[in-house]
C-alpha cells in the first residue's frame, strides 16, 4: 500500500484545489478548476490526443538519444581518463546556458522539423545520464577489479563483466532523474519551433482550463516515461532493484 500514498496525497491536493476555486469563486482565467481541467481534457481529446503523441514522439526520440550518447560519452571518459578532466569541467559549465536561448538556434540551423527538438530533449538530458554513469562507474569496488586480474582477465573482460554491470544502476538512475526535464525540453522545442505539439494548445493563454489540461497531459508523459524506466531496471537489473520491489 506504500506505494500507492501518492494516490492519496493528490486526491487530497485536488479536492483542496476545488475547494478553494469554488468557495471563493474565482474565475477560470485566474485559476481553473481541476473539475474544468477534466472537463477541457474531455470535451477536446480529439485535439489534445494527437497533440500528446507528437510531444510524446520528441520526447522518446530525444530521450533514446541522450541515453546512447550519454552512456557513450561515460564510457569514453572512464577509459580515457587525461579526456575526462579535460571534458568534464566544460560539460558542468554548459549547463549554466539556458535551453530557452539554444532553442531558437537550433530551430533556424536544422529547420522546422522534428531534428532540432529530439536535439534539444537530448542534450537536456544528457548530462544527468553521463555524470550517474560516471559515478557509477567511480563506485566501483577496487576488490572486484582486483579479483579479475587475479584470474587473468584482461581489461577488455574487466570492463564488460565487472564496470559496466556495476555502472548500470547510475545510468538508471540519471535516466530516471532526466525523464520529466524530457517533458519539458519537449514543450521548450515546440514553443521555439511549433509542430502540432501540445505547445499549440498551451499558447492559449486566455483559455487557462486548456493550458491546465495541457500541463495535465505533459505530467503523465513525464510519469509514463519514469515509470517505464523503472519497470526497464527491474527486468533487466534484478539484483540491483531488489529492496525498492519488497515496499508493502
Amino acid at each position: 500500500m506504500r506505494r500507492f500514498g501518492w494516490v492519496v496525497v493528490l486526491a487530497l491536493f485536488l479536492i483542496a484545489w476545488e475547494a478553494h476555486v469554488r468557495l471563493r469563486d474565482i474565475p477560470d482565467y485566474l485559476l481553473p478548476s481541476p473539475s474544468a481541467i477534466g472537463q477541457t481534457l474531455w470535451d477536446d481529446r480529439s485535439t489534445l490526443g494527437p497533440e500528446a503523441l507528437v510531444t510524446g514522439r520528441e520526447m522518446l526520440a530525444g530521450y533514446v538519444l541522450a541515453i546512447i550518447t550519454g552512456l557513450g560519452a561515460a564510457i569514453l571518459l572512464r577509459l580515457v581518463p587525461v579526456l575526462r578532466d579535460a571534458v568534464l569541467p566544460l560539460l558542468i559549465g554548459s549547463q549554466v546556458i539556458p535551453i530557452v536561448a539554444v532553442a531558437p538556434i537550433l530551430v533556424i540551423y536544422l529547420g522546422f522539423g522534428i531534428a532540432p527538438k529530439v536535439l534539444i530533449v537530448a542534450l537536456v538530458c544528457f548530462f544527468p545520464i553521463s555524470v550517474n554513469a560516471l559515478d557509477g562507474f567511480a563506485r566501483v569496488d577496487p576488490e572486484y577489479r582486483r579479483m579479475m586480474r587475479t584470474l587473468r582477465a584482461t581489461p577488455r573482460q574487466v570492463f564488460w563483466r565487472v564496470e559496466l554491470p556495476f555502472a548500470l544502476p547510475g545510468v538508471f538512475s540519471g535516466a530516471r532523474i532526466a525523464a520529466p526535464y524530457a517533458a519539458i525540453a519537449a514543450l521548450i522545442a515546440e514553443t521555439a519551433g511549433g509542430s502540432g505539439g501540445l505547445a499549440d494548445s498551451m499558447h492559449q493563454q486566455l483559455d487557462t482550463p486548456l493550458i491546465g489540461a495541457g500541463v495535465t497531459l505533459l505530467a503523465v508523459l513525464a510519469l509514463a516515461l519514469y515509470a517505464a524506466v523503472g519497470l526497464l531496471e527491474r527486468w533487466l537489473l534484478p539484483w540491483a532493484t531488489g529492496d525498492r520491489g519488497s515496499g508493502q
